[in-house]
């Protein structure tokens, strides 16, 4: 028998442990896991070198609960450590197994898989057991070993009787852990962690019904056997080649990711690097609205099929956190305790080429088959508008395959679209107007009006409209984005002719005043214009630079913006008959029954009649249809 102190830089490592090293105390059976898989996947390699001799068998990871001795045992099959071993790598805490071990296998280990955090994650079984056993021996003909720690420096190491190959560590759970003794507890913290780690883990035992011969008889009732209960994937679709794949495999996987999920994903791409990182991953295409919250079903961050994280920040760009799937890299640069991500330079090419493989796959599925890409953008452009926005390089290969679908379901690029319009929507000043709408129902007469000029309308409805349009004007010269209801339509596209009024200046004078009187001037601006005669008596626009700074707050712009009143413009067409009513009624009860009427015509067209106002609209209506 041995005794001595833990080899370490302060007396308290373990109070530092618990308290700052590792932020979760769940993350302990990871750790532990992951320091068995490393060993098995050590013993896997060295026995592909011949250096292990013999049959290794077919090796697992092995979770018990012993609720009675209030003890949780983590059981594998891997190298070992012979009691020399245990003093070098348990008792030394600042020197680490992996590390040694990859310095002397280093040619041969460049595959290997190796996760390599052996050391420090050992300690964390610490946060939630009393005391802590290691009972080992070594897949070298050597002695097995028995370790022992209460959560002091103080430990014991003496020899043990243990015949076969490998590691079992017992965690002896303090009260105030005890939810890590239930099944339950237990069960969805291996699911969340280790749910695809590269060595089978089994979890208990369960029932399989085997299926029935051919030949049996009709009252044959179906035997049960028990087998292991394997709570893992060891081999998840990621890790696989995408020649291996079909479109089953790759739906199948998205299903065992995020179980609750009843859509399909509309596509996937998949990542798979070795130069100048190592990376792989599969990431989908959901189905999104144009609601920007980040849903709970996110991409999750793998290292060596480890689950570290579903917060994916600076790993993946903002705008593609919108997608679901997998990462994995042995290159993103972690904390000791693989709890979140630190900067590192790698984080930033690994950004840039997972955007890169995004854009890519778009453009490949826009070129291939355009049709498809059509029916899918409603699904995807928050996404591919968001990227357009945020990341420049995805910009520039975006501007072939973002799409701009017109109210009448045509899709164009942007290209294409400034070719279909610039004879007929170029004005007078040479500036090419690109009309659109955000709702066919609600803007239904100003589009109407549109249509009647041969114009092509856009239908843009994503929340970051305004911010994708400032981007796209201030990319392409002399182009500009007005939305239909903006003004009337003569003044959205102004052309040399102009419209000439049926009133004369005189009576414009007359009119401009009587109009005042009713309308509230802190409201609307009133503008007296001579429009088509087909054309409402007052329309109510909005202009085009104070609506956008708007909205373009909203989405998340600048606040300064969101404090503006809410102004409109009231165009009074001089060509209507009713204006012309209005100015030839002699009464003013009557005249400003019209008036009032007329404008409420104009606000219910914009849906801004509400409450009150819409009451009195509807009583007053009805008493002049009687």
């Amino acid at each position: 028998m041995s005794s001595g102190k833990i080899n370490v830089s302060v007396e308290n490592i373990f109070p530092l442990i618990k308290k700052f090293l590792y932020s979760d105390h769940e993350i302990f059976l990871r750790e532990l896991i992951s320091n068995a898989t490393d060993a098995t996947l050590k013993l896997k390699h060295l026995s592909n070198l011949g250096e292990a001799k013999g049959d290794i068998g077919d090796l697992q990871i092995e979770i018990k609960i012993d609720a009675e001795n209030k003890t949780l045992h983590i059981i594998d099959q891997g190298i070992g450590m012979s009691a020399e071993e245990v003093e070098k790598y348990i008792n030394q805490v600042a020197f680490s197994g992996a590390e040694e071990f990859l310095e002397q296998y280093k040619d041969s280990a460049a595959d290997s898989g190796i996760i390599g955090h052996f050391g420090l994650g050992f300690y964390s079984a610490f946060m939630v057991a009393e005391k802590v056993e290691i009972i080992t021996k070594s897949f070298k003909d050597e002695p097995a070993a028995h370790w022992s720690c209460d959560g002091s420096p103080e430990y014991t190491l003496v020899a043990h009787d243990k015949t076969n190959r490998g590691s079992e560590i017992i965690l002896h759970i303090d009260e105030d852990s005890k939810e890590f003794l239930e099944e339950a507890r237990i069960k969805a913290l291996l699911e969340k962690y280790n749910k695809f780690m590269p060595i089978p883990i089994k979890f208990g035992t369960k029932e399989e019904t085997l299926p029935l011969p051919e030949d049996a008889a009709e009252d044959a009732k179906p035997e049960t056997v028990t087998v292991d209960n394997i709570i893992n994937n060891p081999s998840p679709a990621w890790t696989k080649q995408p020649s291996e794949l079909k479109d089953e495999d790759y739906t199948g996987f998205y299903r065992e990711l995020y179980p609750m999920q009843f859509e399909e994903p509309l596509f996937n791409i998949h990542l798979n690097v070795d130069y100048p990182f190592n990376l792989t991953g599969i990431l989908y295409f959901p189905k999104l609205n144009n609601d920007l919250n980040l849903q709970k079903d996110k991409i999750q961050l793998y290292q060596n099929q480890v689950f570290v994280t579903d917060n994916v920040e600076g790993i993946v760009p903002e705008f593609l956190t919108l997608l679901r799937g997998v990462i994995d890299s042995p290159d993103i640069p972690l904390n000791v305790s693989r709890s979140y991500l630190q900067a590192d330079g790698a984080v930033k090419k690994i950004s840039n080429y997972i955007t890169r493989k995004v854009a890519d796959k778009l453009s490949s599925l826009f070129k291939n088959d355009r049709e498809a890409f059509e029916q899918k953008w409603n699904d995807i452009k928050v996404v591919i508008e968001y990227g357009m926005l945020s990341e420049d390089k995805f910009y520039e290969k975006a501007e072939k395959f973002a799409l701009y679908p017109t109210i009448d379901d045509s899709f164009f690029t942007l290209e294409e679209l400034k070719e279909a319009t610039k004879d007929l929507q170029t004005d007078k000043d040479n500036k090419h107007i690109i009309l659109y709408a955000y709702n066919v129902d609600e803007q239904h007469a100003y589009i109407e009006a549109a249509k009647e000029k041969g114009y092509q309308v856009i239908l843009l409805d994503s929340p970051i409209v305004s911010h994708l349009i400032q981007k796209l004007e201030s990319s392409n010269e002399n182009l500009s984005f007005t939305r239909v209801d903006g003004d009337a339509i003569e003044n959205l596209v102004k052309k040399e002719e102009a419209t000439v009024s049926k009133l004369s200046d005189e009576e414009k004078e007359k009119l401009q005043p009587l109009i005042e009187e009713v309308v509230p001037k802190e409201k609307y601006s009133i503008q007296l214009e001579a429009l088509s005669s087909t054309q409402l008596p007052f329309v109510l626009t909005q202009p085009e630079f104070m609506r956008r700074m708007k909205e373009m707050q909203q989405a998340g712009g600048n606040a300064m913006f969101g404090q503006m009143p809410e102004m409109y413009n009231l165009v009074v067409n001089t060509n209507h008959p009713l204006v012309e009513q209005i100015l030839n009624t002699k009464t003013e009860k009557k005249r400003t029954r019209l008036i009032q009427q007329t404008l409420d015509l104009a606000r219910l067209s914009q849906n801004l009649l509400k409450g009150e106002e819409l009451t009195s609209f509807i009583q007053r209506s009805v008493d002049l249809i009687k």
